[in-house]
């Protein structure tokens, strides 16, 4: 069936600096949708968000990936692959927590499939391995593999005390459908007996070997999540003491900036006084632009003379337009009387004509 979204929410979506490694950068404008998807295909998991067509997040979840809640709203994840770490903040902490269930959900989905993924893997490779060193003796077929109807039904259950042994030592007991089977066959059928009993006993070591690995990669898996949660604290910690040493480089930083604003006063102030002993200068200057500025007030009470009358204007229009209503009132009331009596009249003569 291909990819399909399974859970969503909606958060705003943070990445870590790439540069720091400390900071965070948002990289939605906006709370945006965030969806768990499933791959029924290839069994994988991935958690997907787009920004119109951009992707902003898609990770896919592994056994060894862990969410951890920093605050009451904000959750994060490190995604390897992707060499980032995801962050996202959430509306509620009612939402953080459903998303961090579903994740724990999704991860132990994704180590069951990964397991039975190299179950599959080991079970398929084995037989092949011991199957490519007997076929020198025989050719192999599904009967070989796994065994006649004949084999496994006495397998399965006691033979007669009748049966007789075969040639090799490893084959199981054979009891013969009928006594005209030759003994060319019978060698055939044990040494298929010997390559079965070899890959049963290579099925058991290497299922045997598949619970070592499991139980090794459990511990290893474990170990892995415990570095991850003290990394992740030693990460907290030493942002803690970059946002101390952060700040006071910035005081530094804006003492420096003050001292050298002062300094600039100060020329300004030279400047300044400077500048008054030609201030006379600008005198006549500023009587020009005195003169211009009544101008522009005495041009503007004209104009406000003018707009003084344009509005008495547009009420005496609105004035004639309610008088030119009530007028056409009258008429229309005026006109339907007449209409009720022509109709009334109209009647009349009609009742008259039938009366004659």
């Amino acid at each position: 069936m291909g990819e399909q979204p399974i859970f969503s929410t909606r958060a705003h979506i943070f990445q870590i600096d790439p540069t720091t490694k400390k900071n965070w950068l948002a990289t939605s404008k906006q709370a945006v949708t965030v969806s768990y998807f499933f791959d029924s295909t290839r069994n994988v998991y991935r958690i997907i968000s787009l920004e119109g067509s951009k992707a902003v997040i898609n990770s896919t979840i592994t056994p060894n990936m862990t969410f951890t809640k920093t605050s009451q709203k904000f959750g994060q994840w490190a995604d390897s692959r992707a060499n980032t770490v995801y962050g996202l903040g959430f509306s509620s902490e009612s939402h953080l927590s459903k998303f961090a269930e579903k994740f724990a959900e999704f991860k132990e989905a994704a180590r069951l499939a990964k397991e039975k993924s190299q179950e599959k893997m080991e079970l398929t490779s084995t037989p092949s391995q011991e199957s490519t060193s007997g076929a020198l003796q025989s050719p192999l077929t599904a009967e070989s593999v796994n065994g006649t109807e004949d084999e496994r039904a006495t397998a399965c259950t006691p033979q007669p005390s009748e049966a007789r042994a075969e040639p090799s030592h490893n084959a199981l007991p054979f009891s013969h459908s009928s006594s005209s089977i030759g003994k060319h066959l019978e060698a055939e059928l044990a040494a298929l007996k010997g390559n079965n009993a070899k890959l049963t006993a290579a099925l058991l070591e290497s299922t045997a070997n598949v619970k070592q690995w499991k139980q090794q990669l459990a511990a290893y898996q474990e170990e892995a999540e415990r570095l991850h949660k003290r990394v992740t604290e030693l990460e907290c910690v030493s942002g803690q003491n970059t946002a101390v040493k952060s700040e006071k480089t910035e005081l530094n930083r804006t003492i420096e900036e003050l001292e050298a604003a002062l300094k600039a006063k100060e020329d300004e102030l030279e400047c300044l006084k400077a500048e008054v002993q030609s201030a006379n200068q600008f005198q006549s200057q500023r009587d020009s632009l005195t003169q211009k500025l009544q101008e522009v007030e005495r041009r503007n009470e004209a104009l406000e003379l003018q707009l003084g009358e344009l509005e008495q204007r547009v009420d005496a229009n609105r004035r004639e337009r309610e008088v030119f209503r009530q007028s056409l009132r009258s008429l229309l009331q005026l006109l339907d009387g007449k209409i009720f009596e022509l109709t009334e009249l109209r009647d009349a003569l009609a009742k008259l004509l039938e009366c004659s």
